[in-house]
């Protein structure tokens, strides 16, 4: 009787536990809340509204010269004298260097001398117009006077001598012709004279080097005596200095292709420059317009004031900007839209609280929220999390999820 009673006790034993087990497995489903009477699974929600978005990026960017450029030399010659270094600032118009170019000194000066002996043979030409006028009008007057004599009285004047005063008549016409010709010849010969003395003139001028703006010299590439080659003509020649514009600098940043399209001039940045501990603010000043087929992003510049020169070209920044994109645009949480299929794709509680799946168009996203083009209307209620728990046709609870949709003040700027 004994081993009956233990097997008794035993099977107690296990009939305690099982009991323990479904009071606490029925402890566990009392503890998800539901809605008294309602067996429905709760779908977490949030009505889609209208809000302007505005996409906030954050980049590397670096500081660059307004202007930079290597001056060469125009002509061939050696340095005479070079005024600056490393460093100097120097001021438009300013002269940095001198050459010393001997043969075109030699030309200059014949060019001018070309000049001045074209102006007194044009001397010597209006003497010839003058004389030559004088004669003619001689001969003009004592043929003119025996024609009259000649039809008053015919026969008193021979007619070898009256045919004589007119042909010396016409012979001083040329004449005058002639020299009025070469006059003209010789002051067309004055311009191209006068054309030649200014091309070797300027020529003259290109020995010197002028600053184009004003700026500091960043690099000096050749010393006094040094021979310099003339840049047009030698594709290997040396420049002679470096200068860049640095009282203002163009702040040049790399915006990725998903960005570009939305990037405007005008926009604003905040310039956090590390090196300095700075933050400043500037907007965006111009872009190439076109994506680097090599990076996949649009070149963007912002230009940034450096009167103190605090900045150095060739510094880094971070540079976070506030890129508008939409108005007044119906959105939803980004977490509400499934993107792995080929379309977009909502579910929505329709007004018999069931589960409708919703093929949409996207439009604007930012980290939290993106804008519905089509598909949806303002105030319909759209599940948020666990959509992979739902079926199309379900007959759900629907209740307000704690996610909220924020204004964040980047996008409400």
């Amino acid at each position: 009787m004994k081993p009956a009673a233990c097997v008794r006790r035993s099977d107690l034993g296990r009939l305690s536990l099982l009991s323990c087990i479904l009071i606490v497995l029925c402890g566990c489903n009392h503890s998800v809340q539901q809605p008294a009477g309602s067996t429905n699974p709760i779908a977490p929600v949030v009505s889609a509204s209208r809000a302007t978005l505005a996409n906030t990026l954050t980049v590397a960017g670096e500081f660059f010269p307004y202007q930079e450029v290597e001056l060469h030399a125009k002509v061939a010659g050696y340095i005479r004298s070079i005024h600056v270094d490393i460093g100097d600032k120097v001021s438009q118009g300013e002269v940095l260097a001198v050459l010393d170019v001997p043969e075109l000194q030699a030309q200059v000066q014949g060019a001018q001398a070309g000049v001045r002996q074209t102006r007194a043979e044009i001397l010597s030409s209006t003497s010839d117009v003058a004389r030559a006028k004088a004669n003619y009008v001689a001969l003009h007057a004592a043929a003119e006077r025996l024609q009259r004599a000649s039809d008053a009285r015919p026969g008193l004047i021979a007619q070898q001598e009256l045919d004589d005063a007119l042909a010396k008549d016409q012979a001083a016409a040329a004449q005058v012709d002639a020299a009025n010709s070469t006059l003209n010849a010789m002051q067309q010969q004055l311009g191209v004279s006068q054309a030649q003395q200014q091309q070797v003139s300027t020529m003259e001028d290109y020995s010197r080097i002028i600053a184009p703006f004003t700026g500091v010299v960043t690099w000096r590439y050749a010393d006094t005596g040094a021979l310099i080659q003339a840049g047009t003509s030698n594709a290997g020649s040396a420049p002679v200095v470096k200068i860049a514009e640095v009282s203002m600098l163009r702040l040049r940043l790399p915006v990725p292709e998903t960005i570009a399209p939305y990037v405007r001039d005008g926009d604003t940045a905040t310039i956090r420059i590390d090196a300095l501990g700075r933050t400043i603010t500037g907007k965006i000043t111009r872009s190439t317009g076109a994506l680097d087929a090599s990076t996949r992003s649009m070149q963007v510049e912002v230009d940034v004031p450096n009167a103190d020169g605090s900045l150095t070209p060739g510094m880094y920044a971070q540079v976070t900007l506030n890129v508008r994109r939409a108005g007044d645009a119906l959105v939803v949480p980004i977490q509400a839209v499934d993107t792995s299929g080929p379309q977009p794709v909502l579910l929505v509680i329709n007004a018999q609280s069931r589960v409708e799946r919703r093929v949409v168009q996207t439009g604007v996203a930012t980290a939290n929220r993106i804008e519905v083009l089509s598909g949806l209307s303002e105030g319909e209620q759209v599940i948020v999390a666990n959509q992979a728990s739902f079926q199309p046709d379900e007959l759900v609870t629907a209740k307000q999820s704690a996610m909220a949709v924020a204004n964040d003040a980047t996008e409400a700027r």
